[in-house]
């Protein structure tokens, strides 16, 4: 009887678990499927608190509707009629002391129309002449493994990617944009300035991609979005279940690996899929040659506050759901989320719930991760007050200290993953990389990874 162990309890190792699961009863297999978590309930970076009211999601708060309608995990879990969508609205920055409107028509800050450039209240009239130059520049130089920072700096000059493209981009992918690739964002910059000629006019042609559902651009659910982690344990009868239990060490057997845990236990697998974070994953193996093919991977770092309130959330700018800080001077936060804005499930009354992020990339973040809980309320409520004028003592709180436990794509990345990969091929046959550190941090990313992992353990086996 084969034995495969899934080592983390997220996201990703759920729907590697559930693939196999499924495959072994539709297939009648005789093989033991055991999934440990480290951890005393599953989901990973997904964990949804309730609180006085309040649906607090203390990791990750939704799903990109489009590319979870291009799958079907959703309606086959039975999650449809729990699915809800965020409200629209629109985006701030904080900057000079007041809270600016991110033009509409762009995406991801960067204009999709010249119309959306010449309106921005973010650029000044010689930055956006400079941006221009996207119509007229040809791409000679770029290729998508090449830092986006430069990029677009190259084609758009640095006011509109320093005040405008920048403070969003590198909200969405926590990183200094310099040290991100083309690839691992967005690659459709790329694309469209080798079709088009402009990266302005690819966006004008391509709206309705990125517009498509109107302002439903994300989902969760009703109940909080651990929804989605129960409906998966629900499913994985005659699979092994072991919360609170942490994998340390992995040894090769002549056949297989044996896995020994924090309590002292330990089990022989075949396969073994690695669904935790890199530097996690590296501490599990006595060998210096594949820790040092770990190396390259780095970690960034993530603070999360949320503050409600008794205060009713109409007193916050009219049909705004946040915003994101410009000038790391002015604020300790990059960006705010008005939660109970965006997402109605999340506030019984309707009353004020908000979201503050601190990341490592703030000059102020290495004495944040110094700091004890009081202290970092402290910060939060100091933030609130300057950009939101509010001074009422929250009814609750709720912080998540996310220090080295980011992934980071640097420009090496992909290269970083791919010989990684060809060494556990070679010289560890069995055990699979899988998750967020490698091959990409969306939910849906993390769930189709997880499939993928399974099948290649089916084609294996």
């Amino acid at each position: 009887m084969k034995t495969v162990l899934v080592i983390g309890g997220g996201v990703t190792g759920l729907s590697a678990m559930y693939e196999l699961n499924k495959w072994k009863k539709e297939n009648d297999q005789d093989m033991r499927l055991v999934l440990a978590e480290s951890a005393e309930q599953l989901g990973g970076k997904i964990r949804t608190v309730r609180e006085g009211g309040f649906t607090i999601e203390a990791g990750a708060d939704s799903i990109v509707a489009r590319k979870a309608n291009a799958m079907n995990f959703i309606e086959e879990l039975g999650l449809e009629k729990a699915v809800v969508y965020n409200a629209a609205g629109r985006s701030y920055i904080y900057t000079d002391g007041e809270l600016k409107l991110i033009p509409a028509d762009s995406v991801f800050g960067i204009p999709a129309t010249v119309e959306s450039l010449a309106k921005s209240t973010l650029v000044s009239a010689e930055g956006k002449v400079e941006a221009l130059k996207d119509f007229y520049t040809k791409n000679d130089r770029f290729t998508k493994n090449d830092s986006i920072g430069d990029f677009l700096e190259h084609f758009f000059g640095k006011e509109l990617v320093e005040k405008q493209i920048a403070p969003v981009l590198s909200g969405v992918y926590s990183g200094n944009l310099s040290d991100l690739t083309i690839a691992s964002t967005l690659p459709q910059v790329f694309d469209y300035k080798e079709k088009y000629g402009s990266i302005i006019r690819g966006f004008e042609e391509n709206k309705k991609v990125f517009q498509s559902g109107g302002g439903k651009k994300f989902l969760s659910f009703n109940k909080g979005l651990d929804t989605l982690i129960d409906a998966y344990e629900e499913r994985l009868d005659g699979t092994e279940i072991l919360k609170s239990t942490q994998a340390v060490k992995i040894e090769k057997t002549d056949r297989g690996y044996m896995v020994d845990f924090s309590n002292g236990e330990s089990l022989e697998a075949d396969h073994v899929v690695l669904s935790i974070p890199h530097n996690a994953a590296e501490a599990l193996f006595d060998d210096e040659e594949l820790k040092a093919e770990f190396q390259p991977l780095k970690n960034s770092s993530l603070i999360s506050i949320y503050l409600a309130y008794d205060i009713p959330d109409s007193e916050l700018p009219e049909d705004g759901t946040g915003f994101i800080t410009a000038n790391t001077d002015e604020l300790t936060c990059n960006a705010c989320t008005w939660t109970s804005r965006k997402w109605k499930h999340t506030s019984e009354s309707g009353n004020l719930l908000v979201r503050l992020f601190y990341k490592s990339s703030h000059p102020a973040f290495a004495s944040l991760k110094e700091m004890n809980e009081d202290e970092l309320l402290q910060t939060a409520l100091a933030d609130i007050e300057k950009s939101l004028d509010i001074t009422a003592e929250p009814l609750a709180s709720e912080v998540t200290n996310w220090t080295e436990k980011m992934p980071n794509y640097l420009i090496s990345h992909p290269e970083t993953v791919a010989a990684l990969e060809n060494r556990l091929c070679r010289e560890y046959p069995g055990i699979w990389l899988a998750g967020c550190s490698y091959y990409g941090v969306g939910i849906p990313d993390c769930i189709e990874n997880g499939a993928a992992t399974a099948g290649k353990i089916i084609e294996n086996m």
